[in-house]
């Protein structure tokens, strides 16, 4: 056993400022997240009218009483398009998350139609691909409940190439043994037709549902053709003539039950060893404190130990490698009964840093440890004397040693992830498992000031060049403009607006999120899948 001793003074100034910063960052992203609940709740009366649930209210139905759920990339799209961030905040207009339903854990996608008729935007796809990743790696049936107008036709040509993906992987995903389950609570036109097309069951609800290629105005103005809408793709025609149709459902709340009654049947948990009952110590070290440890101010240095005691069982955390190097940490904990890894930074990666992390990330392959990196990092070292010793070589080691672990790789960003240090921690394009940020998170090439610091040193040897004078008002008005560029492109909501990550959370519930982050890992990796070559086909 080796506890941590912490050296944090909550009564310090320095822990006050912070937990003020910290708690306003986290204030303002909760209100922005509550504004894409309000977006859709204008709509409640339009929908009790129709006859039908509003997307959330069928997302509370079909969730298993009082269960979890992880909802991911909720500000996708923030300030882009129609998303204003400020009065129109739309989460790119579909809810996206992992619960239970039925005891089964799932990956659960909503159409939100209460937002601009539930057309698809630019993120929309990138939102819903990273979830068919996160449901193909973890093996989680996914869950479809449709009702949408198609994609934005203003903004079809930043969306069109990015969603014939999600038919691929619907595809790829069925053939190896995941199910695949939509159901139609209203229009699903167009493309957006092939997703129950392509699903292995398909629920429609009578007098709502619409399935066609074209609908009855497209129809008219391609063929000359005149059909009404339930004879073209109506619920019942699907479920009596088509075959598209599996179960008709009389509402929204029947298909529901019925999607309940699907999952079900699949008795997916056999599919998996029974979980073991885990007892575990909780930390010794309040988990509210990480709001006054971490400064909003990435430059500002704190020890990342300090972190993990506030995550880590009994905070007990025994470092690997203490001694070899004080800027990249690496140790083994547990979570609520679960063994990991932890590598975290408190600084820049150096040689020894990187020749450790990589021996580390091997001895966690070799012990099965799923590997959680908390990043806060201005990226590798940097100096005549660091490239001398290796710091490429050694960086490539730790590339290489990332690349490819055999074991889950969780990401946190709590503070900065520049440069290539951001690569080597597990960033987004190293496609760890799941990669969430802390409203203090920046991601960058590298920081404002040494942007701003660069392209000065460009301007005054351009002009030495030609023998013509600096002038310093024009390096000063370039080095602000570059410097407020930055803190806007890397951003933690900049960031999850281009979904850079699965959503940006609040440091006191790391934690719990953690910890089923990880079972989800580890009961992914024991889940039996029984694979086929095609899909389920539909006749």
């Amino acid at each position: 056993m080796s506890i941590f001793q912490t050296k944090v003074n909550p009564k310090s100034e320095s822990f006050k400022q912070n937990r003020v910063d910290l708690l306003a960052l986290s204030g303002h992203i909760n209100d922005l997240e509550s504004r894409v609940h309000a977006a859709s709740n204008k709509k409640r009366e339009l929908f009790k009218k129709r006859g039908q649930l509003l997307p959330r209210d069928r997302l509370a139905l079909l969730l298993d009483p009082g269960s979890s759920f992880i909802e991911l990339s909720t500000l996708a799209g923030y300030a882009q398009h129609d998303d204003d961030g400020d009065k129109n905040v739309y989460g790119a207009g579909i809810i996206v998350g992992i619960g239970y339903v039925e005891g089964t854990r799932c990956m659960v996608y909503i159409n939100d139609a209460a937002i601009k008729g539930g057309t698809n935007m630019p993120q929309s796809y990138d939102k819903l691909r990273r979830s068919q990743d996160i449901a193909s790696h973890s093996k989680l049936p996914f869950l479809c409940l449709v009702q949408s107008g198609g994609g934005n036709l203003f903004l079809q040509h930043l969306g069109f190439n990015r969603a014939g993906h999600r038919f691929m992987t619907q595809a790829r995903s069925s053939a190896a043994g995941i199910p695949q389950i939509t159901v139609v609570h209203g229009a699903s036109t167009a493309g957006g037709a092939y997703i129950p097309g392509m699903s292995d069951y398909v629920i429609m609800v009578r007098g709502k549902a619409r399935a066609y290629l074209a609908g009855p105005p497209l129809l008219k103005a391609a063929t000359g053709e005149i059909s009404g809408e339930e004879e073209l793709g109506g619920a019942e025609m699907h479920a009596r003539t088509s075959g598209l149709g599996d179960l008709l459902a009389e509402d929204d709340a029947h298909a529901i039950e019925m999607t309940r009654e699907v999952v079900k049947g699949l008795c997916w948990n056999d599919r998996m060893p029974a979980p073991k009952q885990k007892e575990f110590k909780e930390p010794r070290y309040d988990i509210d404190e990480l709001c006054g440890i971490v400064p909003v101010d990435y430059k500002k240095p704190y020890d990342c130990r300090e972190v993990i005691a506030r995550l880590a069982d009994d905070s007990d955390f025994v470092e690997f490698k203490e001694n070899y190097d004080s800027f990249t940490i690496c140790g083994f904990a547990e979570i609520e009964g679960q063994a990991c890894g932890f590598i975290a930074n408190n600084g820049p990666i150096t040689n020894n840093g990187a020749g450790k992390a990589s021996q580390f990330i091997q001895l966690c392959c070799q012990a099965g440890k799923p590997i959680i990196f908390l990043q806060n990092t201005t990226g590798f070292i940097v100096g005549a004397q660091h490239e001398q010793e290796g710091m490429i070589k050694n960086g490539a080691k730790l590339i290489q040693a990332v690349s490819n672990a055999t074991v889950p790789r969780i990401t946190l960003n709590i503070g900065g992830a520049f440069g290539a240090g951001n690569y080597a921690m597990s960033g987004r394009s190293f496609e760890p498992e799941f990669l969430f940020a802390w409203p203090t998170n920046k991601v960058s090439v590298m920081g404002g000031e040494q942007a701003a610091t660069v392209m000065s040193i460009v301007y005054e040897n351009k002009q030495k060049s030609k023998d013509l004078p600096v002038d310093q008002e024009f390096v000063d008005k370039q080095a602000k403009e570059i410097v407020d560029y930055y803190a806007g492109v890397s951003s933690a909501l900049y960031c999850t607006s281009r979904v850079w990550d699965d959503g940006i959370i609040d440091p006191r519930k790391s934690r719990r999120l953690l910890a089923e982050l990880l079972d989800i890992c580890v009961r992914g990796d024991k889940t039996q899948l029984d694979s086929n070559t095609f899909g389920v086909a539909r006749f």
